[in-house]
């Protein structure tokens, strides 16, 4: 049950068999309809907009307009109570009755409460992390990992058809520097003294059995071989031990992709992708021969003060076009972007999300314009920018440097602090926004560490069933016996105020599905889980509130209800964070 789909619902037939709305029927537009929670939770349970967007069309006070939807409620058994507020908000109070049937519902459905047909099974490609193979992933990369991991998992929950989707940069001069510092590796493995690594390579020790590997493959031969044949044998093995040790560093976070995509397949076949990418652009009327004012402050390392192949990206949206092909013939990096993007379109994707890095913004545009001429508008595209993440041990600041090889990697911080505390915490806040990680305030086990709230109120739960087989060992806590119970036992306004919480929940995971914003999972976690340690604590000072009453069977029964139902959606939320959902916590 949907508590504010259902109440839209019966709003929408409230203003439908108003007389003066069936005389000016056309005159009505939904579109700004709003149900919601009240922003004062005094006002009621429910409050919507609805006099306040419709009353201007019908020639209505806002004010008066509630008045006569606030009358068409006056026969619904679920609402006890209604009122206007303000300039013409309508707030509704609704019965026990009704949230009692709420925690039924919820105890039916398990950890599958909440989920909906949104998204109408429209396929949408989400790629995120997409970290050059160059090294193991390291701190840096965890964000965006997180994030697109944990979006992915709310889009199916509403109801897409979603691919995870890494795109492998194996392709370009940052291979070449890898293949070059692998080599050295392989020469270092043979004996040779190679002493410090040489500014431009990389100087980690993850290469040495990259090197190792080399050696006991190939023994001396590869030095005898001329630089492109050895270059040639040595770039696919460095590549895949790099995406092997990738893969390894992304699953210890709980992250597994669907789909690698390799760069190297769009140059493959005499770059066969880019060319009829740029062929089909042409076609459309958004490619042509120019050349580009050299642009303001630095100059881009692509520009060439020269005629060249352009895409006429500013008629799509950009602030400048772009070139497709360099000067000496070889096609630029954003000619693979546009490549790619095709690909995508044409494996029926209607919706393609990119998590990048807050130093990826100028790609946005460039991005969206590709998108508008690609599909000619059909296919929706959105750039997720992940701020930096400020790593901190006991507030002290952490330096990095992937290039020197002095930095610490994403496994290190999964080992040392656990990987649920990592993804709840890369996303308890918005990813538009900095973010401190800080190695001990993870750790601890108190309210201010938000996964240690949130999954202790879920063991929590576990505890309080239980303790009630203990009191009662032939009870039948199935979710058939919980949601049969008498629930009409829940009625002080502390277990109200959890259940209207429990309300909540398929309303934010919508709204958090169509605004990409899976933040907002967690920090609805946190208030459930609040919620849940407060009326944990009324309990020690009145017994009555207490979830087991070895006096009282009944009202015992029902309130393992409402526990399984707040276990239930506490499950589902941890899941869709890509955390556990633990039965103790020591």
């Amino acid at each position: 049950m949907n508590v504010f789909k259902d109440f839209e619902a019966r709003i929408r037939k409230a203003v439908q068999a108003l007389d003066v709305v069936k005389e000016k029927a056309n005159a009505v537009d939904f579109s700004r309809l709003a149900v919601e929670p009240p922003r004062d939770p005094a006002h009621g349970d429910i409050s919507t907009n609805a006099a306040m967007v419709l009353s201007k069309p019908l020639g209505l006070n806002p004010r008066a307009l509630a008045e006569q939807i606030a009358a068409q409620f006056a026969a619904d058994e679920d609402v006890t109570e209604t009122s206007v507020a303000g300039p013409g908000f309508l707030n509704f109070r609704l019965t026990p009755a009704f949230w009692h049937r709420l925690v039924a519902d919820i105890v039916q459905k398990g950890p599958d409460f909440g989920r909906s047909q949104l998204g109408d099974g429209r396929k949408v490609n989400v790629e995120y992390v997409s970290a050059n193979p160059t090294g193991p992933m390291h701190v840096g990369h965890c964000r965006g990992a997180v994030v697109g991991d944990a979006l992915a998992n709310l889009l199916t929950f509403t109801g897409y058809q979603v691919s995870k989707e890494y795109y492998v940069n194996d392709a370009g001069s940052q291979i070449d520097v890898l293949a070059n510092s692998a080599e050295l590796r392989y020469r270092e493995a043979l004996g040779e003294t190679i002493g410090e690594i040489p500014s431009g390579l990389y100087p980690g020790d993850y290469l040495v059995p990259v090197g190792e590997a080399l050696a006991e493959e190939f023994g001396t031969s590869l030095k005898a071989m001329p630089q492109e044949e050895r270059m040639a044998l040595i770039r696919p093995r460095v590549i895949d031990a790099m995406m092997a040790m990738i893969r390894s560093d992304l699953k210890a976070l709980n992250v597994e992709h669907d789909v690698f995509f390799s760069e190297r397949s769009l140059h493959a076949d005499g770059a066969k992708p880019i060319r009829q990418a740029i062929n089909d652009l042409t076609f459309k009327g958004h490619v042509y021969k120019g050349k580009l004012p050299p642009p303001k402050g630095q100059l881009p390392e692509e520009w060439e003060d020269r005629e060249q192949t352009l895409f006429r990206s500013t008629d799509v949206g950009d602030d400048i076009d772009r070139p497709l092909i360099k000067s000496d013939g070889s096609y630029t990096y954003f000619a693979a972007d546009v490549a790619y993007f095709r690909d995508k379109f044409e494996r029926g994707f209607s919706e393609m999300i990119y998590v990048l890095g807050a130093d990826h913004g100028g790609y946005v545009k460039r991005l969206e314009a590709v998108a508008k001429a690609v599909s000619a508008g059909e296919a929706k595209l959105t750039v997720l920018l992940c701020q930096l993440v400020k790593i901190l041990r006991n507030g002290e600041p952490v330096t990095m440097s992937k290039r020197s090889g002095d930095f610490i990697t994403l496994r290190e911080v999964v080992e040392e602090v656990g990987r649920d505390s990592v993804r709840f915490m890369m996303l308890y806040r918005k990813s538009s926004e900095s973010l401190d990680f800080d190695f001990a305030k993870v750790t601890e086990q108190s309210k201010d560490n938000p996964v240690f709230y949130v999954q202790y109120a879920h063991a929590r739960c576990a505890s309080v069933m239980r303790q009630a087989k203990e009191v009662f060992p032939d009870i039948d806590l199935s979710p058939e016996a919980l949601a049969g119970a008498d629930l009409s036992e829940l009625s002080h306004e502390s277990e109200l105020g959890l259940i209207s919480k429990l309300g909540e929940y398929p309303r934010m995971l919508e709204a958090a599905s169509s605004g990409h914003e899976p933040h907002r999972v967690a920090f609805y976690l946190y208030d459930l889980a609040s919620l849940l340690h407060a009326h944990w604590n009324k309990g020690r000072d009145e017994p009555g509130l207490r979830f087991v009453n070895d006096k009282n069977r009944q009202s015992t029964v029902a309130r393992l209800g409402l526990v399984y139902a707040v276990a239930s959606v506490l499950k589902s939320g941890l899941r869709i964070t890509g955390t556990d959902a633990p039965e103790e916590m020591r």
